[in-house]
């Protein structure tokens, strides 16, 4: 007889599927389609693995996957809410709180908690993990609006100022990233891919 538990991870397990049709606005570097959260999710994980070696301080790499992984599943109820729109980030966070209790509230409570703790921990992004994990999580849209001549940041009239305030935390978490990062961010300027104000 299958057991109440397995039934409910497996409910999660399909649920999770939706991911896939949630889509940012963020189109891929080749600009053939926009990204969805899956692939986000994904790219970012990998990211993470190829690029702590350059974190300032030792993290758990496992942890900051996990909670890569888990950090955009309550999109599946509240939506992908755009970085820089102001409107939509009025409400977002009692948005994504209640999608959480739903999402993580599918699986059995010790289970439903584990997640739930990862997801507090990326939004709270207090300790090192949660920092370099919110690190990756924006320098990936960063790279594919670069690479792709511009992308959101042109079709949204992003200007440098709201950029280095988005892509903060890198700062944080590692030095060599951030000074990188700084060149892109002056020449996207250069390039007119961002504004000044």
């Amino acid at each position: 007889m299958t057991s109440k538990r397995l039934l409910k991870d497996i409910e999660f397990i399909v649920e999770l599927d939706k991911m896939k049709s949630i889509l940012r606005q963020t189109s891929l570097i080749d600009n053939s389609k926009r990204e969805n959260d899956a692939e986000h999710s994904w790219h970012i994980s990998v990211m993470a693995m190829i690029l702590s070696e350059y974190a300032n301080e030792d993290i758990d790499l496992c942890k900051v996957i996990r909670m890569l992984l888990v950090h955009d599943l309550v999109e599946i109820y509240a939506g992908d809410t755009f970085c820089y729109d102001k409107e939509g980030n009025k409400d977002k966070k009692e948005r994504e709180l209640e999608a959480a209790d739903k999402i993580f509230g599918m699986l059995e409570e010790d289970k439903g908690r584990e997640l739930r703790n990862l997801w507090d921990e990326f939004e709270e992004m207090k300790t090192k993990e949660a920092i370099f994990a919110a690190s990756m999580d924006r320098l990936q849209p960063f790279f594919n609006n670069y690479f792709s001549g511009g992308g959101t940041w042109k079709k949204f009239d992003v200007s440098k100022k709201e950029v280095y305030k988005r892509i903060a935390p890198l700062k944080e978490s590692s030095d060599e990233l951030w000074e990188f990062t700084q060149k892109m961010i002056e020449d996207a300027f250069d390039k007119g891919y961002i504004t000044r104000e």
